[in-house]
């Protein structure tokens, strides 16, 4: 199938859309994105497909994450009709009944997985939030930080990631860290980048204003403070990577705990250290709390080189709980510095490299062997 993949979901979207026309408002104008992501949780699917635990886990997370769109159970049956005709038309004589059969067992599990998962969620928890930007300001870089205040009690953790939806790109979700751990008044702080075709970071940096606003999806990710471990711990953050680092280290404040935290900050220039004032002055109230920053493309005073180079030369950190945020290439570098002197993988938390829901690690969490794009666009 997969020389002709992007055919085939094409083919697949355009009989789906012909016959449920009612579906096409789930999705964004723009198909391009939704197209790989159909293949790319396919390819999950099968990879995990006798790994019952983990594709449990996989679809249950799809099934909660779906509801934000306004999936309804009814439209599995949709969706799994033209899948399988699509499969059929581009796999030609390969195309026999065992595979027919196989993948109508494997979508049924999947599609019952998702609305179980779906239907608890509905338990606990609205299908989206409705946040209004209550502060905007932009910074050099094409950063931007947006306080929101959401209209009903939003749960998170600190360090956490939350999918957002702008008015001007609706139906095209992007996820983004809280900077700061949950507070009394119900709001929260991002810090965006305006990337190259990111619409819906462009979006929020330069066209929204105090009094927009957003809808945000429920809560996700694992790099949170480990509830059973009063370790140190080591922060690495690059760019905005900065942001779930800093709410994780507002929790430890809130801890009043004992325990030590070391920050290196990186970014390209001295110029692009974001954020790197209001980290030494949380330095300067709080004693256990130690902030190194380093550039790797211009020649400064202080320190120099990239962020693995420069927290491989201090330690020792096997006895830390380590969190990296930032950029894939930094995340994977710094991770294989400190499993190569003596950090247990297992201690060192991240968000995935990609796509979250697709790409959120399951059990046991394992980087990738190659560095994958960034979903922070």
């Amino acid at each position: 199938m997969e020389p002709r993949s992007e055919e085939m979901a094409v083919y697949f979207y355009a009989i789906l859309f012909l016959r449920h026309p009612e579906v096409r408002s789930l999705f964004p104008p723009d198909m391009d994105v939704q197209r790989d992501r159909l293949l790319r949780a396919l390819l999950r699917i099968v990879d995990l497909v006798d790994d019952a635990d983990n594709l449990v886990r996989f679809c249950s997370r799809l099934g909660r994450d779906h509801r934000k769109f306004g999936t309804l159970n009814a439209h599995y049956a949709a969706v799994g009709e033209c899948l399988l005709d699509a499969l059929a038309r581009f796999a030609g004589p390969a195309w026999s009944p065992e595979l027919v059969d196989a993948w109508q067992r494997a979508y049924a599990t999947a599609s019952r997985t998702m609305m179980l998962a779906a239907d608890d969620d509905t338990r606990l928890r609205p299908a989206r939030w409705t946040a209004r930007i209550v502060d905007h300001r932009r910074y050099g870089h094409g950063i931007a930080e947006l306080t929101v205040r959401t209209d009903e009690y939003y749960p998170y953790a600190a360090g956490q990631y939350v999918s957002v939806e702008t008015p001007w790109w609706p139906r095209q979700w992007r996820s983004y860290s809280p900077a700061n751990a949950p507070r009394p008044d119900s709001t929260m702080t991002f810090h965006v980048k305006a990337v190259p075709q990111g619409r819906v970071s462009t979006a929020l940096v330069h066209q929204a204003r105090p009094g927009d606003l957003l809808r945000l999806g429920p809560p996700e990710g694992d790099m949170t403070l480990p509830p059973d471990s009063r370790r140190d711990l080591l922060c690495v953050a690059g760019g905005t990577g900065l942001a779930p680092i800093r709410a994780l280290i507002e929790q430890v404040a809130a801890e009043r705990s004992d325990r030590e935290v070391a920050l290196f900050i990186g970014a390209r220039t001295a110029q692009e250290l974001y954020g790197l004032d209001d980290m030494l002055r949380m330095s300067q109230r709080h004693h256990w709390l130690s902030v190194r920053a380093s550039v790797s493309h211009q020649r400064i005073p202080g320190t120099e080189g990239s962020l693995p180079e420069v927290i491989s030369e201090f330690g020792p950190w096997g006895g830390h709980e380590v969190f990296l945020s930032g950029p894939p290439g930094m995340v994977t570098a710094a991770a294989h510095v400190l499993t190569e002197r003596g950090v247990p993988l297992a201690r060192i938390h991240h968000d995935p490299l990609d796509v979250p829901v697709l790409n959120a690690p399951l059990q046991p969490a394992r980087l990738p062997e190659e560095e994958t794009p960034a979903p922070w666009s």
